[in-house]
């Protein structure tokens, strides 16, 4: 299967006063605070971190503390877990764009390292991705806005004739008008009218599903972030019941039975983070270090699914498949 790779930027900025400064404190055991997503601590998500710290030589308890919060992913509970963790931390590292924006808010006296941020220059988190300024940094989730245009194309290879595709996205959540606008233009060349379906929690997925088959979509498009992630089976299963082709931005949500995904490898990006934790320990601003995509990005495609929706995977669809579920 061919794999598609994304280079990381390289270039810097000027240097934020006084991080380097408390960085370079001989002996300093640093506090890193982590904001992540879900409610299973035994969760890859809630353990990455910390295991490539330990890769790096970062021992819990001794040359570093580690104090992580998993919470569901609404604004409140992010906000609060924030809260409860700044005033005994020395770096912040959180999960998704509502907890970067949330962040940005709050902790804004302390190096910040986010991950999975859909958009951080469109959305203020930034100045830019090679000159991040202030103290924040980390990694993105899409590469570039052309990812979301790549997962429509997916869909109308897939089912020539669609002419009207749902777009599920957290309410309130910045990736979602990210995502709409980034899907304007090859709607238009594809003949597709998107329909943005709103939820607001869990509780709420069933019934949008009722809207999108109300509203007669022929297919769905999943808007990565805190609360799709979360719900990545429930959905999967939702668009089965309700007979909707989809394309997400997590394979965990195909491995559950969704149909497609174009998207990077969440847990990896744990290990960039954990190199851009040790770059400031030793010395290094946020603002030095320039925001990063994803080291790689995947395709995965369920067979099963397409059987079930009574769909025939085209050949060039698969012929880029990273993973095929069959």
């Amino acid at each position: 299967m061919r794999r598609r790779r994304f280079l990381t930027l390289a270039a810097t900025a000027a240097l934020v006063p006084g991080f380097a400064a408390r960085a370079e404190q001989a002996g300093k055991i640093w506090r890193i605070g982590q904001v992540a997503l879900g409610t299973d601590p035994t969760a890859p998500i809630a353990t990455a971190l910390e295991r490539h710290l330990a890769q790096l030589g970062y021992e819990q308890g001794k040359t570093i503390t580690l104090n992580s919060r998993l919470v569901i992913p609404t604004p409140p509970a992010v906000e609060d877990a924030i809260r409860s963790l700044l005033p005994n931390i020395d770096l912040l590292v959180v999960w998704s764009t509502i907890g970067a924006v949330a962040a940005k808010r709050l902790a804004s006296n302390i190096p910040v390292v986010f991950l999975s941020v859909g958009a951080p220059v469109d959305i203020g988190l930034v100045q830019s991705l090679a000159h991040p300024g202030g103290n924040m940094t980390g990694v993105t989730f899409e590469a570039a806005s052309e990812t979301y245009a790549k997962r429509l194309q997916f869909l109308k290879e897939i089912i020539p004739s669609l002419k009207r595709v749902a777009v599920l996205r957290a309410h309130g959540d910045v990736n979602g008008t990210f995502a709409l606008a980034s899907m304007e233009k090859p709607a238009a060349e594809f003949g597709v009218s998107l329909i943005p379906v709103d939820v607001e929690t869990s509780e709420g997925m069933e019934a949008a599903f009722a809207r999108m088959r109300d509203a007669q979509a022929g297919a769905l498009i999943v808007v990565a972030g805190a609360l799709t992630y979360d719900n990545s089976k429930e959905i999967a299963a939702l668009a089965l019941r309700y007979r909707l082709p989809s394309c997400h931005g997590f394979k965990e949500t195909v491995a559950g039975g969704g149909l497609i995904s174009l998207g990077p490898d969440v847990i990896m990006m744990a290990a960039q983070a954990a190199i851009y934790i040790d770059k400031i320990i030793h010395g290094a601003s946020p603002a030095d270090l320039p925001v990063e995509q994803p080291t790689r990005y995947e395709v995965y495609v369920n067979l099963k699914t397409a059987e079930a929706l009574g769909l025939t995977m085209p050949e060039t669809v698969l012929a880029i498949a990273d993973e095929v579920i069959e």
